[in-house]
């Protein structure tokens, strides 16, 4: 194996200098920087971390704890806004995914301890209140699309569903829609209440009455084996004699069912019926036609900036515990005309 003394022999420099540039310390010129890279990359030097662990004690290295993220196709974003901001920055990621099972989820904390794990980033798949299985382990965390139950226990980062249901409807109404529909997203979810009470709000902010409004549960149960209804709550929706303008969908899959019904029933998107989803998932959102105006969960943001969060507690600094929301921009489309 090649060692820091060859490097350092090659370059022409101590091995003081090839430890500051390896570790990416100050108080090296470029011209030597340079040098040195150069001396590394010629004879295929790889640091040795576990020498380079035990001096400094720190592993340099980040764990996710997941439930269901990774295997999810539309939040696996916030883990690549993770693994971007770990590239950019010299820092190693370990995954471990729970599948939503909480004695897996003790393992991995005892785990990451054994192996030394600067800090922790525990995401889910949907936005939530959950308390981490944590145990005796002490190991600095961020909440990455969640929050816990005791709001001073940890830090976390999470959308701003409220604000994204806001800005949605208050969209609606500004095009005239008075007359509107909401097919609610499964109870039990977090963000399914915020966008509910969003829209509820931003409704009597404009004046509308309660009988301006169609509120139609579209799913409960379990996530994962809920009961859907969102085909058959639009289809009787949409057959009211003085039926909505504009529906607003739990989230865009929904809007897909909402879609299906106005058409099935020989109306005309957005001309008859305007409608809206919520996540930007764009697998639906792009495909269908005309294309969802929605909101945009900004999952990859909630990676990126919940990996630098943690890197500032990891650090030290002063980092205040309760949650920080991302806005969860909305994106304008096809799919709502004015009146």
């Amino acid at each position: 194996m090649v060692s820091i003394v060859s490097v350092a022999k090659v370059a022409g420099v101590s091995n003081k200098t090839v430890s500051r540039v390896i570790n990416g310390e100050p108080y090296v010129t470029e011209e030597t920087r340079e040098r040195v890279e150069r001396a590394i990359r010629d004879l295929g030097y790889v640091p040795n971390m576990a020498a380079r662990q035990i001096r400094s004690s720190r592993s340099n290295t980040f764990g996710i704890i997941a439930d269901y993220v990774s295997t999810t196709p539309y939040s696996v974003d916030i883990v690549r806004g993770i693994q971007d901001w770990a590239n950019a920055n010299g820092k190693t990621i370990l995954m471990a995914n729970t599948g939503g099972a909480s004695e897996q989820e003790i393992k991995i904390w005892k785990m990451f301890q054994s192996h030394r794990i600067d800090g922790v980033l525990y995401v889910t798949m949907y936005h939530r209140i959950v308390d981490p299985e944590i145990g005796d382990v002490a190991i600095p965390t961020v909440m990455i699309n969640c929050r816990p139950k005791t709001s001073d226990l940890l830090p976390s980062i999470e959308p701003d569903d409220y604000q994204g249901a806001r800005d949605l409807t208050r969209y609606l109404l500004e095009r005239g829609h008075r007359k509107i529909g909401y097919i609610r997203l499964n109870p039990i979810l977090l963000g399914a209440e915020l966008r509910l009470d969003a829209f509820r709000k931003t409704t009597r902010d404009f004046g509308l009455a309660e009988s301006d409004l169609s509120i139609r549960l579209g799913m409960e149960g379990p996530v994962g084996a809920e009961r859907n209804y969102v085909f058959a709550a639009a289809t009787e929706m949409l057959q009211q004699k003085d039926r909505p303008t504009a529906i607003m969908s739990g989230n865009d899959e929904m809007a897909i069912q909402v879609y299906i019904a106005a058409l099935a029933l020989g109306l005309r998107i957005p001309e008859d019926v305007s409608i809206v989803g919520f996540d930007d998932f764009r697998t639906v959102s792009l495909a269908l036609r005309p294309e969802l105006t929605t909101a945009a969960l900004p999952y990859y943001d909630l990676g990126l900036q919940g990996a630098e969060l943690l890197n500032s507690v990891v650090a030290g600094g002063e980092v205040c515990p309760g949650s920080r929301v991302m806005s969860c921009n909305l994106v304008e489309r096809l799919s709502v005309c004015s009146l």
